[in-house]
């Protein structure tokens, strides 16, 4: 906005407010051009003044560091400081850096923060949660995958602070997601939606019914490798989560039919007034996405089932929301796409050779 010829200064007139140097921007100017710019870019320039420093300082509300490759621990500890006001903080790594000191600094610092992803941050301990269950009580998105050093105590804890949790991901938690953990989840955090506990295996029905039981709004559950529920779990969450959406239950090679003819009548038999409200809207309101691959138990004529009572599950090619790998028994289950494409070609008249 300045520029310089021989000893003089030219002003750049806006609106009436000459523009000198950079301090001169307008804040409101300034803050919508760090919006178009890249994180690491909006970093350099709370650089560039005093004026800038406070004032991206405290407009900025986002941030994400996935691009640092080394020293991310650092880079938090001396960001954390100077933007408190942020909502959301991506931490996700390529390699593990962040270390308990680094959330701590967080969780004291930034007691807006909403949206937060520390994915793969193997260094991780309990302590980390301990910090953001007493700093950050507003996250209502919080991906802990592959943080496998975190335990169920420490994931109780968390719940019983962070209660407006929306979106929760424990995918490979392998010692956080438990049936304590998920009791505590059921208990305390009954705003849940999207829950990903893939590969936790040691998730029983015991933790997958709490959780159905408390959190009746999810609508997208991922059980992926939990091999120790049963047709148990699937029942309650047919019977309790009545907006669920998107279920998946690979390798889950417990469950058999009893489970699918759950999902397919439990809302006919428990709602029927709801169910004569919803029948004419049920292709956008009922289950869109299922996985059952590995389900080597289920059987054509209970997948069947559930396929035509929920239109938006389809087989048919470049859809595919009903996922059955894995499982031969079950070529013959067609979606209503299928069905109607069939009709069609078998209504076209042959030509005689």
């Amino acid at each position: 906005m300045m520029v310089a010829a021989g000893n003089s200064v030219e002003g750049v007139k806006m609106e009436g407010v000459v523009i000198t140097e950079w301090k001169d921007i307008p804040m409101e100017l300034l803050l919508r051009i760090v919006s178009l710019v890249d994180d690491r870019t909006a970093i350099v320039a709370s650089g560039v003044c005093s004026g800038w420093r406070d004032g991206i300082c405290l407009g900025l509300t986002q941030l994400s560091l996935s691009w640092c490759r080394k020293n991310m621990n650092n880079l938090v500890l001396s960001l954390a400081p100077k933007f408190t006001k942020l909502q959301t903080l991506i931490l996700r790594q390529e390699n593990p850096q962040l270390e308990d000191n680094a959330v701590e600094t967080v969780a004291n610092l930034c007691h807006d923060l909403q949206e937060l992803d520390l994915s793969r941050s193997f260094k991780l301990s309990d302590r980390s949660l301990y910090a953001l269950a007493h700093g950050c009580p507003n996250l209502t998105k919080l991906n802990i995958s592959g943080c496998t050093s975190f335990g169920d105590e420490a994931l109780e804890y968390l719940t019983n602070f962070c209660q407006k949790l929306k979106i929760l991901n424990l995918c490979g938690c392998v010692k956080a997601a438990t049936d304590h953990a998920l009791q505590a989840i059921g208990r305390n955090c009954n705003m849940l939606q999207y829950l990903n506990m893939g590969w936790c295996e040691n998730v029983g029905d015991l933790g997958v019914m709490s959780l159905a039981y408390g959190c009746s709004d999810l609508r997208c559950l991922d059980l992926c490798g939990c091999v120790r529920i049963t047709d148990d779990s699937v029942i309650a969450l047919a019977n309790e989560c009545l907006h669920l959406r998107s279920l998946g239950l690979y390798y889950c090679q417990n469950i058999t039919d009893r489970a699918m003819y759950s999902l397919a009548h439990s809302r006919v038999k428990n709602k029927p007034s709801m169910w004569q409200s919803m029948k004419g809207r049920y292709d956008q309101k009922g289950l869109r996405n299922l996985n059952i691959s590995q389900c080597t138990a289920l059987t054509p004529s209970a997948v069947q089932a559930l396929c035509d009572t929920f239109p938006a599950l389809h087989t048919c090619s470049g859809r595919h929301s009903l996922v059955m790998s894995g499982c031969l028994n079950l070529t013959s289950v067609h979606c209503a796409c299928a069905a109607q494409a069939h009709r069609t070609l078998n209504g076209i008249p042959h030509t005689a050779h």
